[in-house]
């Protein structure tokens, strides 16, 4: 295993001056593997023109060479292991150890060149999401390219000629390949620097898997019932927390390669839609939005000043997204007098549960669950259990977190006076309020007395 701190240090000779020998200009640039899932601090770019780098939740951004002005990339295609949370893992399919694949970062102008192995059982291409190129270089097998076939390695080259936020996936067997995990994001930067610069700049992509409980490998058949829902291929609690400093400018970037569309929406700020995968937003074209949907093959930047200490829930709207190895044939037992059943089913199974007759929480209830299976809703705040799953993270926002610190400040210390708390007196008297006719309506809890009729519609009959 190397990490991308490992490559730029062990590599140093050979990278850091932007040169490459003779011999090395024709071998195959470096193909650096990350195993590990934590989110990995932005270096800055060793060569080439300077950006301010963005931040891979739970990821990392690939390594590059110069040669001769022309920057190098390596991404291998291979079977990789996930850990989408402590407890389960995942059999995928990805590149350079991962899935989702390394950040493609390189600013507007560069020319750059991505050599592909594949290490799959099958053919394979990529796709380069979004991005203007010639089109025999768009990646797609049978209509631009051959497929890549296991054991060979194909060469993109093109000049990222738009600076914008883009993606990468494979244009062959996709319903297999990216049902098992194969794609990754990539930034081009501005020329400039200084335009569009924040203080913080996320990326991730959404993904979605059907991983029966106690299995290892995706059901990549599936539709519409997918049991976990990801950012980056994390669910939640596996998924890092995303920490600024108050008063930061952040932009957190997400794209949406599955196959619903998700409702991203951030707790505590309101934020500007600023880009897309087609470019940047106009700032007349903007307005403030708590929660922006993310289509099927989209993706959408949002900035916003985080001036508002604490511990913000981000998330997506969808409920069942936020759940983990959820069941999707489940009856509604609300109301339902279980007891006497109870009894009789607990003689015969000892460990037997009643649950859903009086909501769905989980509370602290612990189940047994199949090996290498995820709850449905775990993870522990200062409070108690989240109750939370897969597309789920908190934004943490805090005065002394230093610029450029990415480390996880804890859970926030509320200032007194500030934290909701039970009463403990009499509960307020109900209060009965006069409709527009001036009748008293009746208070809580109690059906008013009116008449209703009924008529049944008859139809459209004789209606054009």
């Amino acid at each position: 295993m190397s990490s991308r701190r490992d490559f730029f240090t062990g590599a140093a000779a050979l990278v850091g001056a932007g040169l490459v020998s003779r011999a090395g200009a024709a071998t195959l640039p470096e193909a650096p593997v990350m195993s590990t899932a934590t989110t990995q601090p932005p270096p800055p770019p060793p060569n080439g023109r300077p950006y301010n780098p963005v931040v891979t939740l739970n990821g990392w951004s690939l390594p590059w060479r110069m040669n001769n002005g022309v920057k190098e990339f390596h991404l291998v295609a291979e079977p990789v292991v996930r850990e989408i949370a402590p407890g389960m893992k995942a059999n995928l399919w990805g590149y350079n150890g991962q899935s989702p694949g390394p950040t493609i970062e390189v600013v507007e102008g560069d020319r750059v060149r991505i050599f592909v192995t594949n290490r799959l059982p099958e053919h394979t291409s990529i796709h380069w999401h979004g991005q203007r190129l010639p089109n025999g270089m768009d990646g797609v097998t049978g209509l631009t390219q051959p497929g890549i076939q296991p054991g060979k390695t194909f060469v993109y080259e093109f000049v990222a000629r738009r600076p914008g936020t883009f993606m990468y996936h494979p244009h062959a067997d996709e319903m297999v390949q990216m049902a098992m995990g194969m794609m990754g994001f990539w930034v081009t930067h501005p020329k400039n620097p200084a335009q569009h610069r924040v203080d913080r700049d996320f990326v991730f992509l959404l993904n979605a898997y059907d991983i029966e409980p106690g299995s290892y490998t995706p059901r990549v058949n599936e539709m519409l019932d997918f049991n976990l829902w990801t950012f980056n291929s994390r669910a939640f609690p596996g998924i890092d927390t995303m920490n600024v400093r108050l008063n930061d400018r952040v932009r957190i970037r997400v794209g949406n390669l599955t196959m619903t569309n998700h409702p991203i929406h951030l707790h505590g700020h309101e934020f500007e839609v600023t880009g897309t995968d087609g470019g940047w937003t106009r700032p007349e074209s903007r307005w403030p939005e708590v929660t922006t949907d993310v289509g099927v093959g989209q993706m959408r930047a949002i900035e916003f000043i985080a001036n508002e200490p604490g511990d913000w829930a981000f998330h997506c709207h969808k409920s069942h997204h936020t759940m983990n190895a959820m069941g999707h044939d489940v009856p509604t037992l609300i109301g339902v007098d279980h007891r006497g059943v109870a009894e009789k089913i607990s003689k015969l199974v000892p460990d037997y549960m009643v649950m859903g007759d009086k909501g769905g929480s989980m509370g602290d209830m612990e189940m047994a669950l199949p090996d290498n299976t995820l709850p449905m809703m775990t993870g522990q705040g200062p409070f108690g259990g989240i109750e939370m799953g897969g597309m789920f993270t908190v934004l943490k926002v805090r005065k002394d977190q230093k610029p450029g610190d990415y480390k996880d400040p804890g859970w926030y210390k509320h200032p007194k006076g500030t934290v909701a708390y039970e009463w403990k007196g009499e509960p307020p008297a109900a209060v009965r309020s006069q409709s527009a006719g001036g009748q008293a309506l009746p208070a809580a809890g109690k059906s008013p007395e009116v008449e209703v009729t009924v008529r049944k519609p008859k139809g459209h009959q004789g209606h054009h």
